[in-house]
């Protein structure tokens, strides 16, 4: 897949050729030497000329061979018997998902900046925002949506295209040792950290865990490299004693980098002074909730720590978008907000959300909830207390297969529309759940009228 810089000129993805492929990964070339232009895990993302990565995983990968070929792949990887009668070149692998970490390692070497960011909640967030403040003054390429795991990473790096300058990767963790991972393929020179909050504890055991993992990335920095830490979470800020990196810390009225005189306008467009080491400086954000003020002060910092100036990365930011479904704010025909943020959710993030909620300026407001998962032996608690704050905040709920709320539940997004019944002005909405819940389809219900 190519990429549109700045002045609009099309730049090339990062190109090899199966022999430096095979030589890469300890593979074999079945075939012609050909030039490939960016890899896909997916057949149906396949762009002409690009390398497609058959994945052994729930499905396997192997079985799109011929269709990745006949959308326009280039090359492919296997670790089964190349195919005969395809018509394009193979590199044979032992494994392909450890071949694209090598591609990926291997192209990390040609970006002057990688920015690694990870944390329980904010992360695509963040990356969103400082990939837009950093692309007014470098050649920059980010994670896709999420891609954020030992795929999305060095799919990631080996599609940006051969001139970045800046790479933003997102790195996500479900276990000890996955950040770890993820840094040896990226190496950052700058780790970001947004927060440490209940997200897969059912999968980490603890917050402490949480943590543990998340401060992975920052024991990844060299002397050289920079910490961006939340200085609002004590378990991020604490994560400085694991580097002798430099540290820069950001927050709401907290950090080096900080939010000032925050308000929001009727469409929970946040507006504020930003402090930094560099001056003072006003923002309008594009994009919604109070929350991402503080994301934006994290995307300052990182921008000014890869070399951008102050006025360039707030010239980003005025114009930034985030990633689908999170504070997506769209109006229905009736007039009715509908709130989009159903990406993912953790008690966190819930709480966040509900809050954006309430500082609508409107007569009626409900939060559509699905289940918040992989939170374990907590997981009852933590749900009745998301409740109690939607009582607090004067905000219905309606829960959407997700008992553990303890209020009125329906099936599923169809029944949740016919619950909602006939939405109009003064009535705001806000969906919000785990991906399993797919509330996003509920969305698309609203919206239509």
């Amino acid at each position: 897949m190519g990429w549109q810089s700045r002045t609009g000129r099309y730049v090339p993805d990062v190109r090899l050729d199966t022999a430096e492929i095979a030589a890469l990964t300890a593979g074999e070339v079945v075939g012609d030497v050909v030039a490939v232009e960016g890899a896909t895990i997916d057949s149906r993302a396949v762009q002409p000329g690009s390398l497609f990565v058959p994945v052994v995983a729930e499905r396997d990968g192997h079985a799109f061979i011929a269709a990745a070929v006949e959308a326009g792949a280039g090359a492919y990887l296997t670790q089964a018997p190349p195919l005969d009668d395809v018509g394009v070149p193979a590199v044979r692998v032992a494994d392909t998902s450890a071949a694209l970490s090598a591609l990926g390692s291997h192209v990390r070497d040609r970006i002057p900046t990688v920015i690694g960011v990870t944390g329980s909640v904010g992360k695509t967030s963040v990356k969103d925002l400082a990939a837009a403040a950093l692309s007014v003054r470098h050649r920059t390429a980010a994670s896709y949506r999420s891609f954020n795991n030992d795929l999305g990473v060095p799919l990631t790096l080996v599609n940006a295209p051969d001139d970045t300058e800046v790479a933003v990767i997102e790195m996500g963790a479900r276990g000890y040792g996955h950040i770890a991972r993820l840094c040896e393929v990226a190496r950052p020179g700058i780790a970001v950290v947004t927060a440490v909050a209940h997200a897969h504890t059912e999968l980490f055991g603890s917050i402490e865990d949480v943590a543990e993992a998340k401060a992975e990335l920052v024991q990844s920095l060299r002397a050289d490299g920079a910490a961006v830490l939340k200085e609002t979470d004590e378990r991020v800020k604490a994560m400085a004693r694991h580097t002798n990196a430099d540290i820069v810390t950001y927050g709401i009225d907290r950090g080096d980098v900080r939010v000032t005189e925050l308000h929001l306008d009727g469409h929970l467009r946040p507006r504020f002074r930003l402090v930094t080491p560099e001056g003072v400086i006003s923002l309008q954000l594009t994009v919604h909730g109070r929350h991402n003020a503080e994301n934006a002060a994290a995307a300052v910092a990182i921008a000014l720590l890869a070399g951008s100036s102050l006025d360039d990365a707030a010239e980003g930011l005025s114009r930034a978008q985030m990633s689908p479904f999170r504070m997506a704010l769209h109006t229905t025909p009736a007039g009715a907000i509908v709130v989009n943020d159903a990406y993912n959710a953790n008690p966190e993030s819930m709480r966040a959300a509900l809050r954006a909620l309430a500082d609508l300026e409107c007569e009626r407001r409900v939060a559509v909830l699905g289940v918040m998962a992989e939170l374990g032996d907590i997981a009852e608690d933590e749900h009745l207390a998301i409740t109690r704050l939607a009582r607090d905040l004067g905000i219905e709920v309606l829960a959407v297969d997700a008992p553990l709320y303890g209020v009125a539940t329906v099936a599923d997004v169809d029944a949740a529309a016919e619950r909602l019944g006939e939405l109009s002005r003064g009535d705001a909405v806000l969906l919000k759940g785990s991906r399993v819940a797919g509330l996003e389809r509920l969305a698309d219900l609203l919206l239509a009228g």
